[in-house]
């Protein structure tokens, strides 16, 4: 899949020539590959040499390592947001369409980047806002969808959704536990179930906005 930039990204970037266009797509989805194996502090010449480009085209694109994370964050939240906009076109169940996104929405590994794209990014970057809030209505509007059918329990939010994605993709510590990805889905169908209506219990608190999140509630 290719990187879909902001509108705010797109007004701001020179026109590039298509293969140039190619280098700075395969730049991104290479560092966010790694950076989910290895962390942000893996060196950029192991980012060029896996995405087949030099390091003087990856430095040309990106001239440090906090412009290359900027846009990798950035590359996260518009597939992220991408995903939640065509399952909610394509599904005529609502409920159905909020699992067929958490379960591609796994792929992009947030949980995984969260920790290590916290730093040095500037979370106030009008690009990033942009698409933090394209990603927030677009899941929204999927959980609004699901709630209105009836098939959504009511006292949950964007929030408690985001959590379970970003924990259940987040890596455990140690080298222990192999293969651990081979069981996300399998739980993800499980946390699916729970917020199935009618509710089976009540749950403890709030539900939770991205606002929460933000603020570190």
């Amino acid at each position: 899949m290719t990187v879909t930039p902001t509108p705010a990204a797109k007004a701001a970037q020179p026109r590039l020539r298509a293969d140039a266009q190619r280098n700075r797509e395969r730049i991104v989805a290479a560092a966010r590959e790694i950076m989910v194996e290895h962390g942000a502090a893996v060196p950029l010449d192991e980012v060029a040499r896996r995405a087949g480009v030099g390091n003087a085209t990856l430095y040309r694109h990106f001239p440090d390592r906090a412009d290359l994370i900027h846009h990798v964050t950035l590359s996260v939240m518009d597939r992220t947001a991408d995903r939640a906009e065509r399952a909610l076109a394509a599904e005529g169940d609502a409920f159905q369409a909020l699992r067929v996104f958490v379960h591609a929405a796994v792929e992009e590994r947030i949980g995984a980047l969260c920790p290590l794209l916290s730093d040095g990014v500037d979370k106030d970057h009008p690009d990033l806002l942009a698409a933090r809030d394209r990603l927030e209505r677009a899941v929204e509007a999927l959980m609004g969808a699901a709630r209105e059918s009836g098939r959504l329990r009511t006292d949950i939010a964007v929030g408690d959704l985001m959590v379970a994605i970003t924990q259940l993709t987040r890596p455990l510590p140690g080298s222990g536990c192999v293969d651990f990805d081979r069981f996300v889905h399998r739980h993800l169908q499980l946390f699916l179930d729970g917020l199935m209506a009618p509710a089976r219990s009540e749950l403890p608190g709030c539900a939770a906005t991205l606002e929460d999140l933000r603020q570190g509630r």
